[in-house]
């Protein structure tokens, strides 16, 4: 019965998959250009907010320094697929340096390489700051960020500084970016489902009660820090090769902040709650976008009040904050069990697990 119910969740999981792609493929075909780079965003935040998820919910950690992780990133893979001539373009107020002038490498091998980057910086930061605990090591972590963007604005002749860079090639294509997505979903889930996985969790529970049982903490945390941070650093490269330009301004507190609130809302410690989040918070902030601009409704007029898209967002996210404390997910992850008991699948008559 084990191995019947088993076989049946793997036809329903391939099913599921097909779907889905169908869904994307019918997306990508369909859609207009405005639809699809909502389509192709959503994918983007799902990377992003696994990889915070990684470290906040699974490991405990309270990281603020993503932002600077994903700025790293970013600069990375835009100058290693950046052409001689754009990067002449762009370097106008002073020449890049000799040695990266004429770099320019596939957008794949670029995009291992910018979370690589990012990585290597998220274990020079982690090295030291990993030690501190709560609200020290947030602290600790936003003030590094910080570090990163201001060395990246006066690093003129590396990343073109206050100025930015413009002309990106434009590789982020839904099949891309959807295709990291699944991927980044594909390695959480089996990374968790692992011995390592159940470690992460242990020290996230009780530190003290895991370094008991033998665990070494220190190594437990730096890995899955800098395992966040390669995450975040593929994630914005993907998100750079769709908008075509970055700048430091785009790497501030604020946006660490989004993407914690998608792993809020979604629930810390879930991989569905993330997915489901990323995709709602994305879509809600395009759909409200509305709400800034002139309104003639009924006897409502007004002018255009920038900003209330973003009043009437938190107002909705404080409801579901206070009904829903956890999260969307808690710390749950889909299973078919749910739907089931939900009623749109029928139930089994006998035991088992259906988990995903």
């Amino acid at each position: 019965m084990e191995k019947k119910t088993l076989s049946r969740n793997l036809i329903r999981n391939l099913a599921g998959l097909a779907f889905l792609a169908v869904l994307i493929a019918a997306g990508d075909a369909f859609l207009g250009p405005f639809a699809v780079r909502i389509l192709n965003l959503s994918a983007i935040y799902i990377v992003l907010a696994l990889s915070l998820n990684l470290v906040n919910g699974f490991t405990g950690l309270f990281s603020l320094g993503h932002a600077g992780f994903m700025a790293v990133g970013a600069y990375v893979s835009a100058l290693l697929t950046m052409s001689p001539s754009l990067k002449e373009m762009n370097f106008f107020l002073a020449p890049i340096v000799p040695w990266l002038q004429g770099v320019q490498l596939p957008f794949l091998l670029a995009l291992l390489l910018a979370g690589a980057a990012a990585g290597f910086v998220g274990f020079l930061v982690g090295a030291p700051v990993l030690r501190l605990r709560y609200d020290s090591l947030a602290m600790a972590t936003l003030g590094f960020s910080e570090i990163i963007r201001v060395l990246i604005t006066n690093a003129q002749t590396l990343t073109n500084g206050a100025q930015g860079l413009k002309g990106i090639p434009k590789y982020s294509t839904t099949w891309v970016v959807w295709g990291c997505a699944a991927a980044t979903v594909l390695f959480m889930v089996l990374l968790l489902r692992s011995s390592y996985g159940r470690t992460l969790k242990a020290v996230r529970d009780d530190e003290v009660a895991a370094e008991a049982m033998g665990v070494n903490v220190a190594r437990v945390k730096i890995v899955s820090f800098v395992a966040s941070s390669f995450f975040a650093g593929v994630g914005v490269a993907l998100l750079a090769h769709m908008v075509t330009t970055i700048d430091p301004k785009m790497f501030i507190l604020t946006l660490t902040f989004n993407i914690l609130l998608i792993v809020v809302l979604g629930g810390n410690g879930s991989i569905t709650g993330s997915v489901l989040a990323a995709i709602i918070v994305t879509v809600l902030m395009e759909a409200l976008r509305f709400l800034d601009m002139p309104m003639n409704f009924l006897f409502l007029k007004t002018n255009g009040l920038p900003g209330l898209r973003m009043v009437i967002f938190s107002i909705l996210l404080m409801m579901v904050v206070l009904y829903r404390q956890r999260g969307l997910m808690g710390n749950k992850e889909f299973s078919w069990d749910m739907l089931s008991s939900a009623g749109l699948l029928p139930r089994r008559r006998n035991g088992g697990k259906g988990a995903l």
